[in-house]
């Protein structure tokens, strides 16, 4: 027994087979596509630092796992994910003398912002509620939806704490500066449709239908060659606001100089003479 057990865990490791117990997070394929649920849903799905570890650890076992193209990021409930869980804050208050405050989505080894902004594609699933922190998680994903209904809101200054996630940047060229300087001085709510049209998120579905919506915006990302992906996310995180043009089109150069290199490139090409599918996943 203990053979098999020992053999057994030498095999999940091969495999890239996570050994963590989801305990606030739910993980599922969809084909190449994995689905992450945050799940508590008696909590609105309110942000921990339990939470944010499940899914960093999840984020980076299938960025290393090259049968998943794309993920989507959705809540369990009537939430996607109503702000921090602030039932530990009051023992988290601390004043200007004392050491930066614990419990900020920031104040990790892995910044979810930075693991965002350099893993595969991810879609945000906006069920219900995004809230704070709520929001700010998603701003980094590289596609957001929202169901009918959801409300979403910066809601840092009716705490009196700042934005974070980098969402003082990502918010403005999101939604332009002045959308993104009214959300983060007021705090309001913010529909569905009033995100649509600021291009906060780029669809609006009825609830039963944001899911399978978001998988199937998903497999077409995961479509592409996962390789140029990953490059053109890296292109499109530093290239705007580079305003050498130069360097952005050495670093444009550099990379297609690899990608036509690439096994990916031929497939593409040869799928597209051949008039068929490319296949990336084996």
């Amino acid at each position: 027994m203990e053979r098999a057990v020992a053999a057994g865990a030498i095999i999940a490791a091969q495999l890239g087979v996570n050994r963590m117990a989801y305990e606030q997070i739910k993980a599922e394929r969809r084909g190449h596509v994995g689905v992450i649920t945050l799940s508590r849903p008696e909590k609105l799905n309110a942000w921990t630092d339990q939470m944010h570890r499940e899914l960093v650890d999840q984020v980076e076992q299938w960025n290393a796992d090259s049968d998943i193209g794309a993920m989507v990021l959705t809540g369990e409930g009537r939430a996607f994910c109503a702000g921090a869980d602030l039932g530990g804050f009051k023992d988290r208050l601390e004043t200007v003398d004392d050491a930066p405050a614990g419990g900020s989505a920031t104040n990790f080894s892995t910044p979810w912002t930075t693991l965002l902004r350099q893993s595969k594609p991810v879609v945000a699933a906006i069920n219900g509620y995004a809230m704070g922190v709520g929001l700010t998680m998603v701003l980094p994903c590289d596609v957001r939806l929202a169901a009918e209904g959801a409300q979403v809101s910066i809601r840092f200054v009716k705490v009196g704490l700042l934005p974070e996630l980098g969402s003082t940047r990502l918010l403005p060229q999101i939604v332009g500066l002045g959308n993104a300087t009214d959300m983060c001085l007021t705090g309001r709510m913010v529909g569905a449709e009033e995100a649509l049209r600021m291009g906060l998120v780029i669809d609006v579905t009825p609830a039963d239908q944001l899911l399978d919506a978001s998988i199937a915006k998903a497999e077409e990302l995961a479509g592409n060659p996962p390789s140029v992906v990953r490059f053109i996310k890296e292109l499109l995180a530093k290239n705007p606001l580079d305003q050498d043009l130069d360097a952005v089109m050495e670093r444009e150069q550099v990379r297609d100089r690899i990608a036509r290199r690439l096994p990916e490139h031929a497939e593409a090409v040869s799928a597209f003479l051949e008039k068929r599918d490319p296949q990336f996943y084996r």
